[in-house]
């Protein structure tokens, strides 16, 4: 952070003040400045990220064969690749799901083959872009290298984001696509101010009562596009659509106060909703659509042809392409599906979960177990394990920081922690409205990475502001003890020890449970070892 030292010199003529994270009138900080040592802290723990997901990636397998869900993503990609694009599911007679997921997972077989490397090599690098997101989307939130570095690794180091990267499933291109578009809306509101902050220097704020038109706003674009992506994915993408729409309109009602104004509400409703709905809303729907490009160029997809054979030719909707109401058919059955899979339905999953254990990972998953012909232990008996378990020194903490971050943004209007939550409660809240159906621990996925920038956050706080801890210029300033010695600053440096601390507990965390995430050969009793509460059995 850099400290403004006269008003000759102060961009719009400010007195003295410090950089702000919330950069509000007339304050000129829109992100960190140190871009160098920036860059080479996100590549530095980027590559950790991705030693951590690529090593041993083909393994486990079951006989050479997916394991898990895998079993039904691996041969629809596949399906797509040699197929013209589309796929179907024979042992269940319907696709379930929106095909970017298994778009994604068929380029690693392109690249690979129909092996462990092929449907886990996209999952790896979307995990390992992920950590390389987190790290920049929360350094700009707390205009801090460090705080940055401090999400990234705890995502590294999370045992439900490093399992998801590694298996070839879904969830992690959802949480991908869903923290790519989150990070373009928080560029976006620093775009914006920046727009507002030059309109302000020009004396042109007053020129009406609504305030200025802001032009094209790439960024919010950019985050519509990824939205569609993450509908293509897994429909539970429209949650993010509707809480990000929300995001960026309450972001240019406060944008638009700040910079003064006089009537920021009516001048959203008239110069920013209408492009925000083109943005988060039209923009998600045409990218949606296009990601069934297969489908579409197909003649045999499912359902391709359901007008005259499933449903008819006439009705209200018969002015639609037929295409486009066989899509909307096709949705329908696939939306009947999951409704159907309930517990009142006499549908139960030995591993499924309810979403009130999510926050804490109070009931993970069991991915993969073998326990016959497993050597390598050490012992005459001997299991290997895949457990879909985030990390507890993360994830247990859940709650307290949750409570911080509500305070936050309650009491001292921290616009970062509001967004935080806004993605958090988009990623969990909806699944309460229907809890008779089946659910997984793997729907938490998405939910991952704003706990990672919430505690990252919240350690930010513990350290404390940068701004309050900046030695005086003159040496003779700087406080002293009795011995003439220089004095440490014991609040900034406790807070730094603490976060070691824990940064240093969350990393021997991680590695305890390495083996059984990894399924490495272990004893019985070690596997046992690992199971710390009744639910994880």
């Amino acid at each position: 952070m850099t400290q403004v030292t006269s008003r000759a010199t102060a961009p719009f003529g400010i007195v003295p003040s410090w950089s702000s994270p919330a950069p509000l009138r007339p304050s000129p900080d829109f992100g960190p400045t140190d871009t160098v040592r920036g860059w080479l802290v996100t590549a530095f723990l980027t590559v950790i990220a991705a030693v951590t997901r690529f090593t041993m990636l083909n393994y486990p397998t079951d006989a050479g064969t997916p394991v898990f869900d895998e079993k039904h993503y691996a041969p629809q990609a596949w399906q797509m690749l040699t197929g013209g694009g589309v796929e179907d599911n024979p042992g269940y007679g319907l696709v379930v799901h929106p095909p970017v997921g298994k778009q994604m997972i068929a380029i690693g077989e392109w690249m690979f083959g129909y092996n462990g490397w092929g449907w886990r090599f996209t999952a790896a690098l979307a995990g390992t872009i992920l950590v390389l997101l987190l790290i920049r989307i929360v350094r700009r939130m707390a205009r801090s290298t460090l705080i940055g570095a401090i999400a990234g690794i705890l995502a590294i180091a999370d045992g439900l984001l490093f399992v998801s990267s590694r298996i070839g499933m879904l969830d992690i291109f959802m949480a991908l696509f869903v923290t790519a578009a989150f990070g373009c809306l928080i560029v976006d509101r620093d775009d914006v101010r920046r727009r507002m902050a030059l309109v302000d220097m020009q004396g042109r704020i007053s020129a009406t009562e609504w305030g200025p038109r802001l032009g094209v706003r790439w960024w919010r674009f950019g985050a519509g596009v990824l939205l569609g992506l993450a509908c293509g994915t897994k429909w539970s993408g429209i949650y993010f659509i509707v809480a990000f729409g929300l995001l960026t309109v309450f972001f240019d009602v406060a944008a638009r106060r700040a910079y003064g104004v006089r009537r920021p509400w009516i001048g959203t409703i008239v110069r920013d909703v209408g492009p925000a709905l083109y943005a988060i809303v039209l923009i998600p729907i045409g990218v949606y659509l296009a990601t069934y490009w297969g489908w579409f160029a197909s003649e045999d997809g499912v359902y391709r042809y359901a007008v005259g054979n499933q449903i008819g030719t006439g009705g209200p909707w018969s002015f639609l392409p037929d295409a486009l109401r066989s899509l909307w058919f096709y949705s329908g059955e696939s939306l009947n599906f999951h409704d159907g899979l309930t517990n009142s339905a006499g549908n139960h999953h030995p591993w499924e979960s309810k979403p009130w254990t999510w926050p804490m990972g109070l009931r993970p998953m069991l991915y993969y177990y073998a326990d016959t012909n497993v050597t390598g232990c050490g012992a005459s008996q001997c299991v290997k394990a895949v457990m879909l378990i985030g990390t507890p020194a993360i994830w247990w903490i859940a709650f307290p920081v949750l409570g911080w971050m509500a305070w936050r943004t309650l009491v001292k209007r921290d616009w970062r922690y509001a967004a935080v939550l806004t993605g958090y409660g988009a990623a969990l809240l909806p699944w309460f409205l229907t809890l008779d159906r089946q659910m997984y621990y793997f729907y938490a996925v998405a939910l991952a990475p704003f706990l990672m920038m919430g505690v990252a956050l919240v350690l930010g706080d513990i350290l404390g502001p940068a701004r309050d801890f900046v030695l005086p210029r003159s040496r003779s300033a700087i406080p002293r003890s009795p011995a003439g010695t220089f004095l440490p600053n014991e609040r900034r440096s406790l807070g730094l020890l603490t976060i070691c601390l824990y940064l240093g507990v969350v990393i021997a965390n991680f590695i305890w449970l390495w083996p059984i995430l990894t399924a490495l050969p272990i004893t019985t009793t070690n596997w046992h070892d690992h199971l710390w509460l009744p639910s994880w059995r």
